[in-house]
């Protein structure tokens, strides 16, 4: 059954009584749990999809590539609509209005951030540094800022951190210790970021966020799938790219305060690498951002397996609940189950706890915020059909959505505008044009009918420190491009 602009919640399941998510409590975020293969990628479809047709936008990340079949219709066999009989409920197969987004640009548009819009709290996440290392980034930031250098790609960064280090002496009298072997190791780390695809995030044209927010002719959501199934193998990057997606949408979007639908639904696959050895100050930027988003009126849903992968600070803001079974085999799993269990408002027809553990394929316990704010019992439900394919498309399928885009072109060609990489060559190249002119010619020397010993030329013992700092700098600066057009040319070899 198909939604409307005018529905007030969404058909989750049923068995007998239905259970349905209401459209003014979806930005009171939402957890959909369970293990691996209970049924967590069907039910983020039928979600994804109900609140399209209700008008809502939806981003998820598709890590196994399963979700990928929302944009095309159903084919529905007998179980299916067997299962839709059983909750009266007539299926009309139905896609939902897509775009395909790809770190990589293979599967989708490509998507990418700049590095000032990243900022050096979630790069040092990224990287995996210390605090003294994340220190030293923070300084280069500030450093290329007060400078007038714009940070918007990989080499812009590399040559950031390669003029913090020339003048490490003066930046650490401003700012504090600044030690080249730290800056070096900060340039290490960015390599094999380099090496796992990070400097496809960082360039421009950058995401405009207005881009995930688009309805088509009908007044549907356009559901946005980021390609993650190759992301997911650098879990750091899939992690914090996410995660500055939704810290741009709280500092972008206004206050809307409470409204009757969401103006965004997120949904964050793999939810538990978010959290995985995260710092404490990161860790209190993903609570503020989840607590005060949902007045921006978006709404974040966690899917992970386990609500222990979850802090508590966070998993206490998620409203709406879906449990699919969970298998308690170790204490640690034992100690999950009874988290998950205690999470509900228990339902004294049945203890919670066994039943997580007894539920089928394409059940769950389902538990949402009714109409003043309070959740639900409790309740078993069998997980309705969705109206659009089970299971991902083909490439031709997906081409086809591609070439329908309503953002074709806008994206794929890269710009490399004028930033610190360029300027701080300009600089280089001006000090040793300089230095040149400055140093007198060697005055010239009558033949010698003997070979002797050559004396050095006059002036060129005379190189000053600047003219070897600006040479090496130009040649740091001419490797990092070459590396860049070697490997997009093997790239490209090897695409073919």
């Amino acid at each position: 059954m198909t939604q409307t602009a005018q529905a007030i919640d969404i058909l989750i399941g049923g068995s007998g009584q239905p259970q349905r998510l209401r459209l003014d409590r979806a930005n009171r975020h939402g957890l959909v749990a369970g293990a691996t293969g209970t049924g967590k990628t069907v039910t983020l479809q039928i979600l994804a999809q109900g609140l399209s047709d209700a008008g809502v936008p939806v981003f998820a990340a598709d890590v196994k590539g399963d979700l990928s079949g929302v944009a095309a219709p159903g084919e529905p066999g007998e179980k299916m609509l067997a299962r839709a009989r059983s909750m009266n409920l007539d299926l009309f197969p139905e896609a939902a209005p897509t775009l395909f987004w790809d770190l990589f640009g293979e599967k989708g548009h490509p998507i990418r951030a700049t590095v000032s819009e990243m900022g050096p709290l979630l790069i040092a996440r990224m990287l995996e540094l210390n605090d003294v290392q994340e220190g030293v980034l923070s300084v280069v930031f500030r450093a290329a800022d007060e400078e007038g250098l714009l940070l918007l790609d990989l080499k812009d960064l590399q040559a950031a951190l390669t003029f913090a280090a020339e003048n490490a002496a003066a930046l650490g009298a401003r700012y504090g210790n600044v030690s080249t072997a730290t800056v070096a190791t900060i340039q290490r780390k960015l390599l094999v970021l380099e090496d796992q695809g990070g400097a496809r995030l960082f360039g421009e044209p950058a995401l405009n966020l207005a881009d995930f927010m688009r309805r088509d002719e009908k007044g549907r959501g356009y559901v946005s799938i980021l390609a993650a199934d190759r992301l997911i193998a650098a879990p750091r990057l899939y992690a914090t790219f996410l995660l500055w997606l939704m810290s741009e949408l709280f500092e972008v979007l206004p206050e809307v305060g409470d409204v009757d639908r969401p103006r965004l639904a997120f949904f964050f696959d793999e939810a538990h690498l978010l959290f995985r050895d995260a710092p404490k100050s990161l860790l209190e930027k993903i609570e503020q951002v989840v607590r005060l988003i949902r007045s921006k009126g978006v709404g974040i849903y966690f899917v992970t397996q386990n609500p222990a992968d979850i802090p508590d600070a966070v998993l206490g803001q998620l409203g709406n609940r879906i449990q699919h079974a969970l298998r308690a085999y170790t204490p640690a799993d034992q100690k999950g189950l009874r988290a998950a269990a205690n999470s509900f408002r228990a339902n004294p027809e049945f203890n919670t706890a066994e039943a997580i553990q007894g539920l089928g394929v394409g059940e769950a316990l389902v538990s949402v915020l009714d109409e003043k704010g309070a959740p639900t019992v409790v309740q078993k439900t069998l997980i309705r059909p969705p109206v659009s394919r089970l299971g991902p498309l083909s490439p031709a399928e997906r081409a086809a959505v591609l070439g329908a885009s309503p953002v074709r072109g806008l994206y794929e060609a890269a710009v490399d505008r004028e930033s610190a990489f360029e300027v701080l060559r300009a600089r280089a190249e001006a000090r040793v044009r300089e230095e040149a002119r400055a140093t007198p010619p060697a005055p010239p020397r009558a033949p010698a009918r003997q070979p002797t010993p050559r004396a050095p030329a006059a002036g060129r013992g005379r190189q000053t420190l600047t003219e070897t700092f600006a040479k090496q700098f130009l040649r740091t600066l001419a490797s990092a491009a070459g590396r860049e057009i070697l490997r997009g040319v093997l790239g490209g070899m090897r695409r073919r």
